[in-house]
């Protein structure tokens, strides 16, 4: 518990906390660490009560007659807490808290009956006892706790005015019993706590029974089990939670009661009860010349023994304990009638008990420290034992067979964390004069003689303390009756007085007798009020902290420092066309900076799941004339600069289309998250430039001279071309463009490699389709190539956007580039899926067509293409490019100039047509091979589905076949 003041406020985030000191977390912590400012003292009564019901029918209903009083239902609105030095105003007649622990609520006599019956009336036990009590006990109390193991039950109720300030309740369960871990022994523990700091708990035990020695070291184990076990969920205060369970032995208050099965192991039983049913029927009543009479008419209470004579003893005095009425009065002695020292006076029952107590075994473990000697007291027993008794007697110990010798089984102790604080101080002591005098044997010194040295007589009295006992290291006189170690020494630190520690014989019900103590505890709660007044302040301070010591970054968009840099504008974007924007982020707090910007998960932005968040992307690079790159996170000093780069670039085909159709936007939110600062959002957004890629045959066929932005522009069209527009030419105009520049470019490249001796045509059968060693970096391709898409977007001349400089191989390898792209973005493709299910029923197997049959086999195709004749006439005009391509680089590559000239030199007839008529098919196959799958669709309708072989194989056979004969044509 904290008492010391801690009034001030850490800058950086408790310990393991991840946020800012702004967090909900900080805040608690911090009011935590400042508890003691808002505590005060309150007075609480506490009524523990204990009883062994033995399974005894109708037990529940005597729980009103002895623990509850009606005397004590009185108004609970007068409590209230105080943090005045004389505490708390307190009315002492009433409970605050009431603790019935029970044992053997169910009988378990036989180990196959516990089995059997294990846990199965578990409910039952509660429900009955809880009505039991909550008929008996005083208006103005609430169900605080139930627990349950086997026999075990505690409730615990509270005053309304003290449940509303009791928190984490948590409750655990203990078995030592059978094979050291059932149920049928062992305790029931309840934590709770009371006013946000006090912690109470209380454990309702049975030990195992039994009065030799092995079963007294059995007791002493399961006292051992029962503490080592315990653990409780941790505390939460204010939000916070504790970072570990807590343990037993960490509460301010600790009860342990139940039957502790504790005998008087060391005198015959006989003679115990013999001496105590003297008691019982007032033979040691000295003052008193009168013999001793029945109580107000009832027949006198005896004691058999072995002396007795069955036939002497009437049937009346036999029988009669067991017909008593809980009601009827006797003449036995009351407690509160007892002389004002009774222990002084041999012939009082005290002094009786008195002599007896030293053979208790409770007070011999402790005194041996076996167990309850860490700071555990109990108050002065002036009761008789509470075992065993015939059920249904005043004062009539067992009468069965075994005659079991009477003993206070039933006990209720108690611990503050000062007497456990206390007694682990004196065992450091001991541990340190222990050593303290094998260090002076060792130098041949005796202890006698370190007497000499250390006797002061100015601050020894005269009365030295007696050796400790070599066995135990306590000074304990099994015999001396004034030594009692666990009785309560009052000291003014004290925080716990016991008011009452008393049992009930009047309680027929079972063969044990219920006992109940009454505490007053000082304990530490909340002040409400002082609390309110602490949360302000320290929410003040951490405001304040945390404006002064988080990080603080400001952003402005490069070129204008005066607009909002939470958003920005990309302009206009069209297909592969890259645009960049920058803004420079800078430190203007007074604490190094941390940011980066936070992934951004996959957002879907079109009807068919397209993933748009690839169009835009971060990087961040030093502010100075170097540009360097920095990585993902950065981290600014005060007054340092840094530039975020954003880039803006459409190249996804599925998101292209998306675009086109209307079903995506250019707009993306960026989240710069600053470690333990505010995050910045900043909105990006972008045009979206219609494009001819990533539309249908069908679509493109309708755009008018002037390209496809107009187009739309002028007809107002935002997503796809109705298919009800005016057709404007018989096959996409891009595609006749392309196509066009491609057979220039290759004119041009074999026109150049004939002239020039440095310059010379990729050898490549697949080139220009497929890369070749160009020159150009991949962002420097990807700019020439938007500028081919914006010429066709735009209807422009492709040949007035290459760059002059490009050779004229470069520039047919990046035109024919586009063409790829331009095939692969067509939605349903030159020859759709509807014709390609077609042809494979037409011409199952073109590959394995002869030579002879291919213009018959073209023919056919071309029938099946007539149906879609825009589709049929692209697919022609494709493959006659293709194969005047072809034959314009044939002759223009260094391998045919070296081949003719090998020509001239040789005398063997046939190399020249041979070399030609495999160079050509090498190429019209390696042309069929890329072109193929862009070409054609199969039924997944994607250029980028899979096929199977044979599939691939008939569409790359097909377009192979009209190649060749375009080549022979």
């Amino acid at each position: 518990m904290q008492t010391a003041r801690d009034s001030s406020v850490r800058s950086e985030p408790p310990e393991g906390g991840d946020g800012p000191l702004s967090t909900p977390q900080s805040l608690a912590h911090a009011l935590t660490r400042r508890r003691s400012e808002y505590m005060g003292q309150r007075k609480l009564r506490v009524k523990i009560g204990s009883w062994n019901t033995a399974g005894c029918p109708g037990t529940d209903k005597d729980i009103g007659s002895w623990f509850f009083d009606e005397s004590l239902a009185k108004d609970l609105s007068k409590l209230r807490v105080s943090s005045e030095a004389g505490g708390p105003k307190h009315d002492d007649a009433i409970i605050d808290l009431y603790v019935l622990g029970l044992q053997e609520v169910v009988d378990l006599n036989t180990t196959k009956e516990y089995v059997n019956r294990v846990y199965a009336e578990t409910n039952n036990q509660i429900a009955k006892w809880r009505s039991a009590v909550e008929a008996a006990i005083p208006a103005g109390y609430e169900f605080v706790s139930a627990e349950q193991m086997v026999g075990l039950l505690t409730l615990v109720y509270a005053s309304s005015h003290v449940a509303r300030h009791i928190s984490n309740v948590s409750t655990q369960q203990i078995g030592t019993g059978l094979l050291g871990y059932f149920g049928n022994k062992g305790a029931v523990a309840t934590r709770i706590v009371v006013g946000e700091t006090t912690r109470m708990v209380f454990v309702n035990s049975h030990l195992a029974s039994g009065a030799g020695s092995s079963y007294l070291d059995r007791r002493c184990w399961d006292v051992a089990q029962i503490a080592s076990k315990m653990q409780f969920d941790p505390v939460v205060n204010n939000g916070v939670v504790e970072d570990f369970s807590d343990r037993f032995g960490d509460e301010d208050f600790t009860f342990w009661f139940g039957d502790l099965n504790f005998r008087l192991g060391s005198l015959p039983g006989d003679d115990i009860r013999r001496i105590l049913t003297l008691h019982t029927r007032g033979e040691y009543d000295l003052g008193s010349s009168r013999p001793p009479e029945p109580l107000d008419g009832e027949p006198v209470i005896i004691m058999k023994d072995e002396e007795s004579d069955e036939e002497t003893a009437t049937a009346s005095s036999a029988t009669h304990s067991r017909q008593q009425s809980f009601d009827s009065e006797t003449s036995l002695p009351d407690p509160d009638e007892f002389p004002e020292d009774p222990s002084q006076d041999p012939a009082s029952l005290q002094a009786t008990l008195d002599s007896l107590l030293p053979h208790d075994q409770l007070r011999q473990v402790v005194a041996r420290r076996k167990a309850f000697h860490d700071g555990w007291k109990e108050g002065p027993i002036t009761f008789l034992p509470t075992y065993k008794y015939d059920v249904g007697s005043v004062a009539l110990f067992d009468s069965s067979e075994k005659q079991r010798a009477p003993s206070w089984c039933d006990r209720i102790l108690y611990r503050t964390r000062e007497y456990k604080q206390e007694f682990e101080k004196k065992v450091l002591e001991e541990e340190a004069s222990k050593k303290k005098d094998e260090e002076m044997k060792s130098r041949g010194m005796d202890a006698d003689e370190d007497v000499l040295f250390s006797y002061d007589p100015d601050e020894d009295g005269e009365e030295q303390e007696q050796e400790l006992s070599t066995d135990t290291g306590y000074q304990y006189d099994e015999y001396d009756e004034n030594d009692d170690q666990m009785e309560p020494q009052s000291t003014g630190a004290d925080r716990v007085q016991l008011e009452l520690y008393t049992s009930y014989q009047r309680v027929l019900s079972s063969d044990h007798k219920p006992l109940s103590s009454i505490f007053t505890l000082t304990c530490n709660c909340v002040i409400p009020e002082e609390k309110a007044k602490v949360h302000a302040e320290v929410a003040r301070q951490l405001d304040r902290a945390e404006n002064e010591g988080r990080p603080v970054v400001t952003l402005v968009l490069e070129g204008d420092a005066a607009q909002d840099a939470n958003i920005v504008d990309m302009g206009g974007l069209s297909f592969l066309a890259k645009k960049s924007n920058s803004i420079t982020i800078a430190n203007t707090g007074g604490v190094p900076a941390s940011f980066s910007f936070m992934g951004r998960p996959a957002v879907d932005d079109s009807d068919d799941g397209i993933q748009s968040h690839g169009w835009l992307t971060t990087s961040f690079v030093k502010s100075d004339a170097s540009a360097e790159a920095v990585g993902p996170t950065v981290m600014l000093e005060p007054g340092e600069t840094v530039t975020a780069m954003l880039d803006g670039q459409v190249s996804s085909m599925p998101f292209l289309r998306a675009l086109n159709d209307g079903h995506a936007s250019l707009e993306e939110v960026l989240v710069l998250r600053v470690d333990n600062g505010r995050d910045h959002f900043i909105t990006v957004r972008g045009q979206w430039l219609p494009s001819c890629f990533g539309r249908s045959i069908d679509e493109l066929i309708r755009v008018p001279e002037g390209g496809i932005r107009k187009f739309l522009d002028d007809a107002n069209i935002h997503g796809a071309i109705p298919y009800d527009s005016d057709v404007h030419c018989s096959a996409p105009r891009e595609l006749f463009k392309l196509t066009e520049s491609i057979q220039t470019l290759a004119e041009r490249c074999a026109a150049d490699a004939s002239m020039l001796e440095d310059m010379s045509v990729p050898g490549d059968a697949g080139w220009p389709f497929e890369a070749g060693a160009c020159s150009l970096s991949s962002d420097e391709k990807q700019a020439v190539q938007s500028c081919v898409i914006a010429a066709l977007d735009t209807d422009g001349s492709i040949a007035g956007v290459l760059p002059v400089e490009l050779p004229s191989s470069h520039k047919l390898e990046l035109v024919s580039s586009v063409l790829l792209l331009f095939l692969a973005s067509l939605t349903d493709g030159l020859i759709t899926a509807q014709m390609c299910a077609r042809l494979s029923t037409t011409i199952p197997s073109p590959a394995a067509v002869p030579q002879s049959a291919w213009p018959d086999t073209k023919v056919k195709m071309l029938d099946v293409l007539s149906a879609a004749p825009n589709h049929n006439l692209a697919f022609v005009f494709l493959t006659s490019t293709l194969a005047r391509v072809a034959r314009e680089l044939m002759p223009a590559t260094a391998e045919s100039r070296a081949e003719g000239l090998q020509r001239r030199l040789s005398f063997r007839k046939g190399g020249e047509a041979d070399g030609a008529a495999k160079r050509r098919r090498a190429r019209d196959r390696r042309y069929a091979e890329l072109l193929a799958p862009l070409a054609f669709r199969n039924s997944s309708g994607g250029a980028e589905a899979a096929r199977d072989k044979s599939a691939r194989d008939r569409e790359r056979a097909m377009l192979e076949l009209f190649l060749s004969l375009e080549m022979q044509d």
